[in-house]
């Protein structure tokens, strides 16, 4: 693999760690029925899925693993599909 695709994944996993960790994080803090609410897995199922996808993202390091983009793409399916959802539905109508 070229040194600069190289250095673009490794940049890429070393952002991912804290976004994972955010997403998990975020999960935990929010109400369980929000969760339902929003027509998304149950609140569990998504600490399991974040949670899951921190660790990996901590734990198979560097850019010569394919673990970790599974972890990140679990992570981020919560930041841009769910997060707002359980966010909107706790803030309630704008309306």
């Amino acid at each position: 693999m070229p040194p600069l695709a190289v250095w673009i994944l490794t940049i890429i996993w070393l952002a991912g760690i804290p976004v994972g960790i955010y997403a998990f994080v975020h999960a935990l803090v929010q109400r369980a029925d929000a969760f339902t609410a929003a027509d998304k897995l149950s609140k569990p199922a998504w600490l399991g899925i974040t949670g899951g996808g921190a660790l990996v993202l901590a734990l198979f390091q560097g850019p010569g693993t394919i673990f970790w983009i599974a972890g990140l793409v679990a992570t981020l399916i919560y930041i841009v599909d769910v997060r707002p959802k359980v966010t909107e539905v706790q803030k309630g109508s704008s309306w």
